[in-house]
């Protein structure tokens, strides 16, 4: 018997949007949907992946939102990154409902239901094939979760951060408004902000150029999806060369 294929990236961080876990209702928590993506990360660690996760808050509040209706922008990005926190403990039920060992870290402290952020401790956590789950950001406000995702990633010494989203990568315009928008197989870090592709904000693409780790934008939707990036046979767009 022949030993698997080493993967294209051993340690990852996962960005997921909050939106992504509200699922065909819109709004809120989908526990169907938490569910379906707690399947995606299992199928990652059986091929011997450590993995971490960043989770949005969108679905249920966006302090930006929140700032434009006329609210104080550090309030409303704090009531966002309890927004992060709420959806971190639901990933993590799911992924303990089937049986993946699973660690919330809030940059906020709130020692009652999660740990606090620790670099190390999270590092160990992963290294003995725990899911970490980073809530709350970066734990400061007009920060967003792209930024908090692009922070840990760096921190965790990851080899890539996965952005999942809606396509199969990162095109040159939306390929649901405009048919046609082609797809990158790869960009680099200039290019998204020269080309203002909008995959994530300015900072968390200087945080990943500067560290020099990966972006890899993959469609999450589709069952399976990330076990076949990890294995680089899936379809997904590359930004940046792979961590040294």
């Amino acid at each position: 018997m022949t030993d698997p294929a080493p993967l294209r990236f051993k340690r990852v961080l996962l960005k997921i949007s909050g939106e992504a876990l509200a699922g065909e209702q819109g709004f809120g928590i989908d526990v169907k949907a938490c569910l379906k993506f707690a399947e995606e990360v299992k199928s990652a660690i059986e091929l011997g992946a450590e993995m971490c996760l960043v989770i949005g808050g969108g679905n249920i509040w966006r302090g930006s939102t929140g700032a434009a209706a006329g609210m104080e922008r550090a309030q409303a990005d704090q009531m966002g990154m309890l927004a992060t926190i709420m959806n971190a403990l639901a990933m993590q039920n799911a992924l303990e409902n089937i049986g993946i060992p699973t660690r919330v870290q809030s940059a906020v402290p709130m020692q009652s239901i999660c740990e606090p952020f620790i670099r190390r401790r999270a590092i160990r956590h992963m290294e003995k094939g725990r899911v970490v789950i980073f809530a709350a950001g970066t734990g400061n406000p007009f920060f967003t979760t792209d930024t908090g995702a692009a922070l840990r990633a760096a921190e965790m010494n990851c080899d890539a951060m996965f952005k999942g989203t809606q396509v199969d990568g990162v095109y040159t315009a939306d390929p649901k408004r405009d048919s046609t928008a082609t797809r990158f197989d790869t960009l680099d870090y200039m290019e998204v902000l020269s080309k203002e592709l909008g995959v994530m904000d300015a900072t968390a693409i200087s945080l990943m150029k500067e560290n020099k780790i990966p972006i890899v934008v993959f469609r999450i939707h589709e069952k399976g999806s990330l076990a076949k990036v990890l294995n680089g046979k899936g379809v997904s767009t590359v930004i940046g060369g792979k961590k040294k």
